[in-house]
């Protein structure tokens, strides 16, 4: 049966001599013999034991976590509750890296377009872009909410035309007016609206902006500061309580 020195598990499992010491200080890798000169020894379970430490430190499981795992009767179903953790950790961070890329790109695009440098330009475009990505999100959640009712809608309407029989329609009805009241406070509370004549940011009464004209970013509106009436661009602006 093969033995291995400190240095010679070291360089098998591409660590360092102190990191060897450090787990057999911690107890989760104990040597299976010493020589007579005192040396630490380690068997060929000690190295599999040592590759198994190294692979999940390289998954960024701390040496607490390791420790407590190695001590369990069956380890292995609470490495694949740990590595199972550790992918959504690991998933969760790639997520958050392309959309910090995807924000540099577009910070790049601007900025060539930009006339005049400055950081007060570069802060305009992250505000912008942030805003832009906000209002993105609103508009996906408010469509989703919006599917039940559309296939309600379409529902109560054929069952009507097929059977003769309307009072899905009044059901459809009783669930519509309340979902359109809540529909208007709740959108109307998180967009604002840039007046393009004098580039005030202002919000208009929740009746006005819920008949007006409008296009998926832009509202025909009446300025409340100059009194410019005309087409102005929606922002992501939540209202504060």
């Amino acid at each position: 049966m093969s033995m291995y020195t400190t240095g010679e598990i070291a360089k098998l499992c591409n660590v360092t001599v102190r990191t060897v010491q450090y787990y057999d200080s911690r107890n989760i890798l104990i040597p299976s013999e010493l020589s007579e000169g005192g040396r630490r020894l380690y068997s060929e379970d000690d190295l599999k034991r040592m590759k198994v430490i190294c692979f999940l430190r390289e998954l960024g499981i701390s040496i607490n976590n390791i420790e407590e795992l190695l001590g369990e009767k069956e380890p292995g179903k609470v490495i694949d509750i740990l590595l199972s953790q550790q992918e959504a950790i690991l998933r969760e961070e790639i997520e958050e890296r392309k959309s910090r890329l995807e924000l540099l790109e577009q910070l790049q695009k601007q900025l060539k377009v930009t006339e005049n440098f400055s950081f007060d330009s570069i802060g305009d475009i992250a505000h912008n872009m942030k805003n832009k990505k906000n209002l993105r999100k609103l508009h996906t959640m408010l469509l989703i909410s919006a599917l039940p009712i559309e296939i309600l809608e379409w529902f109560s309407i054929i069952y009507g035309i097929r059977t003769g029989i309307w009072w899905p329609c009044i059901v459809y009805l009783l669930i519509l007016v309340p979902y359109v009241i809540w529909f208007v406070n709740y959108y109307f509370r998180r967009v604002a609206y840039i007046c393009p004549q004098c580039n005030e940011v202002f919000k208009p009464s929740k009746k006005e902006a819920f008949w007006a004209s409008h296009t998926p970013t832009m509202r025909k509106l009446t300025c409340p500061s100059c009194g410019h009436k005309g087409f102005c661009v929606e922002v992501y602006k939540k209202e504060e309580n």
